[in-house]
């Protein structure tokens, strides 16, 4: 199989188009007289003259008028703008495919949702393939055999093979959607832009009693966030489950990577961002997702989803490593970690000066500029760097808390990253412990992918270079060190 789906068409060939309803990032932010900041990845950009109060005319919500759609479309490619666009009824634009393994049971809850849709099931390899036969006859559905079992990713393939419609609709048997007409229609809308390859809705945990049911409501290993953005890797959305996506077909190339059995949706919608499609993940849009239906299937799906960052490394290297950060911002936390604040508080101001020496030449007040975007970065950076930490290793920093000199700062670690998953919900005391029972069983997967596959490219922290000097971190003259 190829792994390139087709190219998308060229950004400046595609200027968003006048009338298009826009709105300004929630998070970007207006810096001196003609700097912006925030997109996704995290990034200043220098204003051309008189677009400022262009963009600021899209701050909650605005339209794009005649000359402005070059400039829109550059701040939509770095998700600082998002295009608001009415919902379309169009089903008939639309094949849903739906890969099932012998669970006729989710089938048939699903497929009696999905009324007025065209829906291609697509058996894979299910021994009771007669009870899925009769279930797909029962909703007069296609269907599509596999003969062996072959995982999801070849099932969509083998769906998407036979259909012919412009968009294709990726659902898992499990998922429980309460308006499929609804999600669908608001998903379809961002299609108006050309440069849309595939949408995602949020996904949370279906509605339950138990305490799995509950827990997943909050924490399901599918919801990625609260905020609507761009899917970009290493960026604030850095993937999206494909258990609801939305692909336009012509993006759709030769589609999932059929030796994946487990990643294979984030290998897929990173080879789309690869190749310039633009996919969107839509928070205010909710689907739900079944819980597993016991606590070992429920432990092993996340050391499964933790065993897969092992093979994603081998095809998309340090994208997947666990930890992403400068090399001074690492010695700045972990001097405070260990008791020494001052070496990053120096870090700090050195960073702080640099910056304001640059921006000084084209910036009013190049120092309150200089010490907002510091000074935000390195709060940032500390709590990402323990959740990541915690997230991956977490079963390593347990186990160094057991030596009487690490111990408390192996808590404190633990502490702030296991605390940050609940930076934005409310905390309950039975949900804690299946935190860290999350988090352990995805580091648990990670080690031992990594084993399996021979390869630590998914335990490997990824140190990006800095722009500071070590010479200059610690006042010494030119010429004496480098870092």
């Amino acid at each position: 199989m190829s792994d390139h789906p087709s190219l998308a068409p060229i950004p400046v060939d595609a200027p968003i188009p006048q009338g298009t309803a826009v709105r300004l990032d929630d998070e970007a932010t207006f810096l001196d007289r003609d700097l912006l900041c925030g997109g996704s990845p995290w990034r200043l950009l220098r204003l051309p003259g008189g677009s400022k109060p262009v963009a600021q005319s899209w701050v909650g919500g605005g339209e794009v008028r005649a000359g402005e759609g070059r400039f829109a479309r550059t701040l939509v490619q770095q998700g600082l703008l998002h295009p608001i666009y009415a919902s379309v009824d169009a089903v008939d634009d639309v094949d849903v495919i739906i890969p099932v393994h012998d669970d006729v049971s989710s089938l048939r809850s699903l497929l009696a949702m999905l009324d007025n849709l065209h829906v291609t099931v697509v058996d894979d390899g299910s021994p009771d393939q007669l009870s899925v036969a009769k279930c797909a006859k029962e909703f007069k559905v296609d269907l599509v055999r596999l003969d062996e079992n072959r995982g999801p990713g070849a099932a969509r393939n083998a769906g998407v093979r036979a259909t012919s419609r412009p968009l294709l609709w990726f659902l898992d048997v499990d998922v429980v959607i309460d308006n499929p007409l609804d999600v669908l229609a608001r998903l379809q809308a961002h299609f108006a832009d050309p440069l849309e390859g595939a949408v995602a809705p949020r996904i949370c945990g279906a509605a339950g009693d138990s305490l799995r049911d509950r827990f997943e409501r909050g924490f399901s290993p599918l919801d990625v966030g609260l905020r609507s953005g761009l899917v970009v890797p290493n960026g604030a959305v850095n993937y999206v489950p494909s258990a609801c996506l939305v692909v336009r077909r012509v993006s759709f190339g030769e589609g999932f990577d059929e030796t994946l059995r487990v990643g294979e949706d984030v290998d897929f919608v990173w080879r789309l961002h690869d190749h310039g499609w633009l996919v969107r993940f839509v928070a205010d849009v909710t689907v739900g997702h079944r819980a597993r239906s016991s606590w070992g299937s429920w432990w092993s799906q996340r050391v499964r989803y933790g065993q897969s960052s092992s093979e994603l490394a081998k095809r998309h290297g340090e994208r997947l490593a666990p930890l992403r950060v400068d090399a001074w911002t690492l010695v700045a936390w972990s001097s405070a970690l260990v008791g020494k604040p001052t070496i990053g508080l120096r870090i700090l101001n050195v960073a702080r000066n640099q910056l304001r020496e640059r921006l000084r030449p084209t910036t009013d007040d190049a120092g309150q500029v200089a010490g907002e975007l510091v000074g935000r970065g390195m709060v940032r950076a500390g709590p990402l760097m323990a959740r990541a930490t915690v997230r991956t290793f977490g079963i390593v920093v347990l186990l160094s808390a057991l030596h009487p000199k690490w111990r408390r700062r192996a808590l404190t670690l633990f502490v702030v990253g296991t605390a940050y998953r609940w930076r934005s919900t409310r905390v309950r005391a039975l949900d804690i412990p299946l935190g860290v029972a999350d988090d352990v069983a995805y580091g648990v997967g990670v080690m031992s992918g990594a084993v399996r596959s021979r390869t630590l490219g998914a335990l490997t922290p990824h140190i990006t270079k800095s722009t500071l000097r070590l010479r200059t971190v610690l006042g010494l003259p030119s010429g004496t060190g480098d870092l």
